[in-house]
């Protein structure tokens, strides 16, 4: 598999949620990829956890909202960049990177006072991105 060259932020889909179109920013410092989420309701589907959240799809704006469920895959312990530490739930959902498609895992956590609603950390980009941290949005924004 080719490695693709992405730029330190770029527009994703996570069709599983249906999520069309969202910023993301592509983070090296970030081991965990993690995914905005408000008002986060566990409850059994199947015999199997989820979670139903609310996340804000636009950059600074609180007043546009989407709601998801996804299947909790674990619960792990999950530091921020600020060195605190929560456990957080853990989803997956294909993200789609331009003509590239991947499944990748997410932590749940609320992100309203961050700039980017979505960090795509690297163990979702290990063997798949190369990133240049000079450049942004080198891939083809998904038509809405």
């Amino acid at each position: 598999m080719a490695l693709i060259s992405v730029g330190w932020r770029e527009w994703v889909a996570l069709p599983d949620i249906g999520i069309d179109c969202i910023k993301a920013k592509i983070d090296t410092g970030a081991r965990t990829s993690c995914l905005h989420a408000f008002s986060q309701e566990k409850f059994t589907q199947g015999g199997s956890p989820w979670v139903r959240f609310g996340m804000h799809p636009h950059q600074l704006r609180t007043d546009i909202e989407a709601f998801c469920e996804a299947e909790i895959v674990d619960e792990r312990m999950v530091s921020d960049s600020g060195g605190h530490r929560e456990v957080r739930p853990i989803i997956c959902s294909t993200i789609d990177l331009g003509e590239v498609q991947f499944v990748a895992e997410f932590s749940l956590t609320n992100r309203d006072s961050m700039r980017f609603r979505v960090l795509l950390g690297r163990t979702a980009m290990a063997k798949r991105l190369i990133v240049d941290p000079g450049k942004s949005f080198l891939l083809k924004k998904k038509e809405q």
